[in-house]
């Protein structure tokens, strides 16, 4: 997917979160927001998911040569934060198949092939309000991840993980990512070490 931000700017009350964005991100890139805690990493992340409206400017987005109406880029995006909940009643086979429902795994991938990647096959049917703080990151992030669309936006990716968790990460992103125009919000360089362009926050205040 290609996202092009125009004088894109986000205001709370009378806060401005950042102003005057102007940037293209082309197909298949992979692309680190940078900066500190409270900078606006993730009203970027919402703005680029369409899930939140710039203040002012214009966000346009197109897959495959298309452009894409606002009410349609959610079909093309996979997204992971610690902000998005998991429905925590469910068990992890209930998870994955009502996942499926809005958003289909990629090609070859079904929700045996996730359990074996998640590496807890005994949890399959334990519901996810017991899993661990990291266990239901790393649930987050093959979600997204494993998912069919265009563009994967990762806020925050590590959080809750330990350092096997975080190798986890890093194989489960190369060996996944293909293609697809990624993201990463992150002030934690390990999180984004495979992406070539950086957004700093901070230039846009």
């Amino acid at each position: 997917m290609q996202i092009t931000l125009e004088q894109v700017s986000k205001r709370y009350r009378y806060e401005w979160i950042f102003k005057g964005i102007d940037y293209q991100l082309v197909a298949g890139g992979r692309y680190a927001v940078t900066g500190p805690n409270g900078s606006g990493k993730s009203t970027l992340m919402k703005v680029l998911s369409g899930h939140l409206s710039p203040t002012k400017g214009k966000v346009s987005f197109v897959a495959e040569g298309k452009k894409l109406a606002a009410d349609d880029v959610y079909r093309q995006v996979s997204y992971a934060a610690p902000y998005i909940e998991l429905i925590e009643e469910f068990t992890l086979v209930e998870a994955l198949d009502f996942h499926q429902k809005f958003k289909p795994l990629l090609p070859g991938l079904g929700s045996a092939d996730v359990i074996d990647l998640l590496a807890f096959p005994k949890a399959k049917d334990k519901q996810v309000r017991h899993f661990s703080s990291g266990m239901k990151q790393r649930l987050k992030l093959a979600l997204a991840t494993c998912s069919a669309s265009s563009l994967l936006l990762l806020d925050e990716p590590t959080t809750n993980l330990d350092a096997q968790g975080v190798d986890w990460y890093l194989a489960l992103t190369e060996r996944f990512i293909g293609d697809r125009t990624v993201v990463v919000a992150s002030n934690v360089a390990v999180d984004y070490g495979f992406c070539s362009d950086m957004i700093e926050i901070r230039a846009y205040k």
